[in-house]
């Protein structure tokens, strides 16, 4: 194959945190479909990351692998970022995706609640970006975190949720500068584009959808590419949230 003719992100190797399932699963294809190898992190969905890791191997042998680990576990976050250089010999790209997401409603807030939101959306970005940090810059390398419209905009009876993406924010931000000029440091913030997993009342699907400039949902294949632009097409762009939401954040509220 010719140099022309290689995919754009040949040779490189993404990690992406909860990456078996839904959002996090369609950002592993896309980038994989794009060339690069991908370490696929999960906790609990292990099955599921094992099937993805074989869909993704009979495209192409020796390009997936699949590790599991606790993300509240600070100690063994590096060692997401070992398995990646020691399976595929280096990392690229960094995904932040996995997330926990249930309502706090003042009054109920419990300790427990509280590290679980603010440990897998704010604490495991950081650390997974610290212990990646020498990597990522010896390979001019990418840092992507999975925000959300909430982090700017607070959803009721989610405070908890909604401070911690607000620090995702932040930290996007401070480790744009911190990791400059080798790393790259972005973000993408979904609106409406898959229901939280379990019930939700249909009126307040159509509220959200109304409240919507495109009034309509979008799809995780609209974040897996807003995340292959960053990957691909984007060396110039750092320390920005990418807004891929329909319109919702400068609709009414």
């Amino acid at each position: 194959m010719s140099h022309e003719s290689l995919p754009p992100l040949a040779g490189q190797v993404a990690l992406v945190t909860g990456g078996a399932r839904r959002l996090g699963a369609e950002i592993a294809r896309t980038l994989h479909a794009a060339g690069a190898s991908v370490l696929i992190h999960c906790h609990r969905s292990q099955d599921e990351a094992q099937s993805l890791v074989s869909e993704l191997e009979r495209l192409r042998p020796g390009s997936a692998a699949a590790y599991a680990v606790d993300l509240l576990e600070v100690a063994a976050l590096p060692g997401l970022v070992t398995a990646a250089t020691a399976t595929f010999g280096r990392l690229d790209i960094l995904v932040n995706n996995a997330s926990s997401f249930y309502p706090t409603p003042i009054g109920e807030v419990t300790v427990a609640a509280f590290e679980d939101l603010i440990g897998t959306n704010l604490r495991a970005p950081l650390f997974l970006a610290q212990a990646a940090a020498t990597e990522l810059r010896r390979r001019e390398g990418l840092i992507l975190n999975l925000i959300d419209i909430h982090g700017s905009r607070p959803l009721k009876r989610h405070t908890v949720y909604s401070a911690a993406k607000a620090g995702l924010v932040m930290l996007t931000q401070s480790l744009a500068r911190e990791l400059a000029p080798q790393v790259r440091v972005n973000g993408i913030s979904p609106g409406p584009v898959m229901w939280p997993e379990g019930e939700m009342d249909s009126d307040l699907q159509l509220q959200i959808l109304e409240r919507t400039a495109l009034k309509r949902m979008g799809s995780a294949t609209d974040i897996a590419r807003a995340a292959l632009f960053f990957a691909k097409d984007a060396p110039y762009v750092t320390g920005q949230i990418l807004a891929v939401d329909g319109g919702r954040s400068v609709s009414g509220y």
